[in-house]
């Protein structure tokens, strides 16, 4: 135990994460590994499908990522999947995360997820409510859950099916007064039933990335020359006509450039996703 640097907080004591308290019954005290200041600060809960597709995976990860540009702390459960490809996304582009496990912080479950495990202890933040040596057992993860939504301002569904684990975290969000937040899915793919059920209950859909920012009321940072370096030729071309035109159609960018509806389509369709321009009532627009 020492070796691990297990320690406690109390519900009395300064570090206790402060949005914890206003939930319904909340942890009297919680063990953890790591920065347990994290806690404290702005943090948004990704989670869904342990059985994820490349879409939902995909999804998480670069909503971490996106949340790591604008400081805010990735909150997962450190399960199979979704929760796994949040967690990455946070630390490898220089973000903090914190795994909430439904078991110890001395237990690594699932036993495949130990590297992540230790490098979250090192760079993030490993909490629970159970004692050291308490096992992963079916009942503790939705108590879990309510921790994983308590300490967020805002939880996201990135992925999940109608009986997914995920959806009960949404519940305790909703009970909580938390946002709700879901990204749309494949209707003919039974892991996307229960989060775009989420958005027809009234779930805030994240159509691009940018769309997490905005609904968090965070300024946009412009794009840098970092970014344009990773961008295609044809999709440097699309930004520096925006630049130039303010605001353009897709038929002016077809007669500007020369490529089809379908490749210009395409192109916006990309530099959308990437949160670089953005779309309203036929206009095209650099995001700002």
């Amino acid at each position: 135990m020492k070796f691990l640097d297990i320690k406690k907080v109390k519900i009395n004591e300064e570090d206790y994460p402060n949005l914890l308290k206003y939930i319904n019954e909340p942890p009297k005290e919680l063990y953890y590994r790591g920065n347990i200041k994290l806690a404290n600060k702005a943090s948004i809960a990704i989670v869904g499908a342990r059985k994820a597709s490349d879409y939902g995976k995909w999804a998480a990860y670069n909503l971490a990522v996106k949340l790591a540009e604008y400081d805010i702390v990735t909150v997962s459960g450190m399960a199979y999947g979704i929760d796994t490809f949040a967690h990455k996304g946070a630390l490898e582009n220089e973000g903090k995360t914190i795994a909430v496990l439904g078991c110890g912080v001395d237990i690594c479950y699932p036993v495949s997820n130990q590297n992540l495990m230790e490098r979250i202890s090192k760079n993030g933040l490993i909490l629970s409510e159970f004692e050291p040596g308490a096992k992963p057992l079916p009942y503790r993860f939705p108590l879990r859950n309510r921790i994983i939504s308590g300490i967020s301002i805002g939880t996201i569904v990135a992925e999940a099916g109608l009986n997914s684990g995920s959806l009960i975290t949404a519940e305790y969000a909703a009970e909580q007064g938390r946002n709700i937040y879901a990204v749309p899915g494949n209707i003919n793919n039974m892991n996307s039933i229960g989060s775009n059920k989420l958005i027809k209950d009234g779930a805030t859909p994240i159509i691009v990335i940018d769309d997490i920012i905005d609904e968090l009321c965070i300024e946009r940072k412009s794009i840098d020359e970092k970014d344009k370096l990773l961008l295609g030729e044809d999709e440097k071309l699309f930004y520096e006509i925006l630049l130039q035109n303010g605001e353009v159609t897709s038929d002016f960018l077809c007669r500007t450039t020369g490529k089809s509806v379908s490749e210009v389509n395409s192109i916006i369709t990309i530099l959308e996703i990437k949160g670089i321009i953005q779309t309203a009532l036929g206009k095209i627009f650099v995001a700002k």
